[in-house]
């Protein structure tokens, strides 16, 4: 287990959790309702179990006790008791879950990797491909996609085309920082500041408002 917290100034916990363990120990972190819930009991795939598994071990560390994820009618995840907002990603061996009582939240970790080269053209606009550094574009290209996945999930709404409704304002590449960007698919436009850290395996993305 790796376990992550960081506490954000505007009072968000935001937490990652490296899959380390078997599908008995993470059950045994849980009581027996979460493991009989017929949700889980319906997952036939091992690392799906693991994933679900994982993030409520996680959101449990994060709240101090066990809360239901439930989910409304486009799949978006939220809680029983509305005690607090939340956004969930996984992506290879890594879990991540950020809460906040009431602030809208958008998250999305990425594990490396330069398949996204060969998506680039499906979801960047020409200018967010001309404002790419030629030196890093792997984790820029990624950090393209995984704030515009952040955007998605902190929007109400679910059709979305990631080209000509979701955009990034060109940003310099460090290793953590915060950069803006925008929605147009709603009659009012929307700004975002979208913040991300490259970490070894991964880079993370997040926002809130």
């Amino acid at each position: 287990m790796l376990f992550q917290l960081t506490i954000l100034p505007n009072g968000a916990k935001l937490g990652i959790w490296k899959m380390e363990e078997k599908e008995e120990q993470l059950k045994s972190l849980l009581c027996e309702e979460s493991i009989t819930d017929n949700r889980f009991q319906s997952i036939k795939n091992e690392v799906r179990k693991l994933e679900w598994l994982c993030t409520r071990v996680l959101l449990k560390e994060l709240c101090g006790e066990e809360k239901k994820i439930c989910y409304n009618e486009w799949g978006k995840p939220n809680l029983e008791d509305n005690s607090f907002k939340i956004s969930i990603s996984h992506t290879k061996n890594y879990v991540a879950v950020m809460i906040h009582p009431s602030l809208e939240l958008g998250i999305d970790i990425e594990k490396k990797s330069d398949r996204v080269l060969k998506l680039k053209e499906k979801f960047m606009s020409d200018n967010e491909l001309k404002n790419i550094n030629p030196h890093h574009q792997v984790l820029h290209v990624l950090l393209h996609w995984s704030a515009k996945e952040s955007l998605f999930k902190i929007l109400p709404e679910t059709e979305f085309d990631f080209i000509q409704h979701l955009h990034i304002q060109a940003f310099n590449l460090a290793e953590k920082g915060s950069f803006d960007a925008y929605e147009t698919r709603s009659r009012k436009k929307q700004n975002f500041t979208m913040h991300y850290e490259i970490l070894d395996d991964f880079v993370l993305t997040w926002t809130t408002k």
